[in-house]
Order: structure tokens, then sequence, then C-alpha cells
């Protein structure tokens, strides 16, 4: 499984950063950087968390 962002809509809110700080983060500039994007089922549930915190809908998870 990995974790997408779609640049276009985010605007670095920064709640999945908050709720899945080994995958996001807000850089000094207000963009969101993907930190890393495959998830293990032991951090399926924060990332899940994150994308359901997502107010611009953003972020997904891509099954493989």
């Amino acid at each position: 499984m990995k974790v997408t962002v779609d640049f276009a809509k985010c605007t670095g809110l920064g709640i999945c950063e908050s709720l899945a700080p080994d995958f996001f983060e807000v850089n000094d500039d207000g963009k969101l950087v993907l930190l890393r994007d495959d998830i293990t089922d032991d951090e399926l549930q924060s990332v899940e968390e994150a994308i359901a915190g997502c107010p611009t809908e953003a972020l997904r998870i891509v099954r493989e």
C-alpha cells in the first residue's frame, strides 16, 4: 500500500502531519512534504486518520 498526495488540492494545513508525522511534514514555506509513501499494516490506522482529517481530500491510499 502507498499513500499519495494531490498537491494541487493540498493547502498545507498540517492536520495530516499531526496525525501521521512519519509520513507528512509541512515545511517552512507551508508546503506539504511526503516523507515516505509505503505503508505497513501497523501504520495503516494513522494514515487512514490523516486521510479522514484532510479537509481538501488531497490524500489517498493506493492498494497494490
